[in-house]
């Protein structure tokens, strides 16, 4: 796996000599793709009133994705390319361990709590796209290996699979109570 992960790090990054225009862009999606998604998330709330509630239960998942992967990645201290000789550092950051990415495991834990609702789905897919294209700027600037964007993608499904059960599971309850309880609840 480790040969794997870094032929395709050798692959996808800038490296020592990176093409200009692919670091600029590279680094402007590193540092602001997320920006973007947060605007979106907002501009999603404020369009689909109706699913305020998830927005806020999705916010929460996403800031407890961002701790967990934090606290995964301080305990597993994988180095980041740049630590390894690999790759500059294109982008000023820390030296703590890289695996999952945090920004990885936010943004599509986010992305794909969105495409779980219909209503919000056209959102989904766009922030699942940044996500994308923010994991492949963190790789291009020497800050992640593709692996550990991958498991940011893995520990987002099994959050976002966790929050879908949940939102099944109060759906089929408020469902299944009688129309007297609901009237008056």
């Amino acid at each position: 796996m480790d040969t794997l992960n870094l032929q395709l790090f050798q692959w996808i990054a800038g490296g020592h000599a990176p093409n200009g225009t692919l670091l600029w862009l590279a680094t402007q999606l590193a540092l602001g793709a997320s920006w973007l998604s947060v605007a979106l998330m907002a501009w999603a709330a404020w369009r689909q009133p109706a699913d305020r509630a998830y927005f806020v239960a999705v916010c929460l998942l996403a800031a407890g994705a961002g701790m967990l992967a934090h606290s995964l990645a301080a305990a597993l201290n994988q180095p980041r390319p740049f630590m390894l000789g690999l790759s500059p550092s294109w982008l000023g950051h820390g030296h703590r361990g890289s695996l999952p990415s945090t920004h990885a495991t936010v943004m599509f834990t986010v992305a794909l709590c969105f495409l779980w609702r219909p209503r919000l789905r056209s959102i989904g897919w766009v922030v699942t796209a940044l996500a994308v294209l923010t994991g492949w700027a963190r790789i291009y600037v020497g800050v992640h290996f593709p692996l550990d964007v991958v498991a940011g993608l893995l520990l987002a499904g099994l959050l976002a699979g966790s929050l879908a059960f949940a939102d099944r599971l109060v759906r089929q309850f408020l469902k299944t109570r009688p129309a007297r309880q609901r009237s008056t609840a």
